[in-house]
């Protein structure tokens, strides 16, 4: 399975758990992982690590989002599926080290994948603000 794969698996799964209850967070993610079929050691492990990662670290991602946001913007205001692409893209950049053009290159993918069509321009320029900083 390639990164871009195991990346949009992830995203799933964070977009799954900003919607719905968040108990029982490692049974969540192994019930996504075997109803998806995903055997890879590889592919698990990093799932597992972004999405327990962005948990651990989910008050100062959150922090970062709402500084870059434009004056008069709230955190609430942006959409669950923008909000979990940003959430998996500055987990990789601040907290995995992964190179910052080939995460926000990423997410701005999976934004004109499954966001609307302003979301794209919305996360690259949240996640270049991210990254000036």
């Amino acid at each position: 399975m390639s990164r871009t794969a195991i990346r949009e698996h992830a995203f799933k799964l964070i977009y799954s758990l900003e919607i719905q209850n968040k108990e029982n967070l490692n049974e969540q993610i192994d019930l996504y992982i075997e109803s998806n079929n995903i055997e890879n050691p590889n592919s698990i492990e990093y799932i597992k690590d972004a999405v327990l990662g962005i948990e651990k670290n989910k008050e100062e991602i959150i922090k970062k989002i709402a500084l870059n946001l434009k004056a008069g913007w709230k955190i609430e205001r942006i959409s669950k599926v923008d909000l979990s692409i940003l959430e998996l893209a500055i987990y990789e950049i601040k907290y995995k080290e992964l190179p910052y053009k080939v995460v926000i290159n990423e997410a701005v993918e999976l934004a004109k994948k499954y966001g609307d069509d302003s979301s794209k321009s919305f996360v690259n320029g949240i996640l270049a603000s991210i990254v000036k900083q």
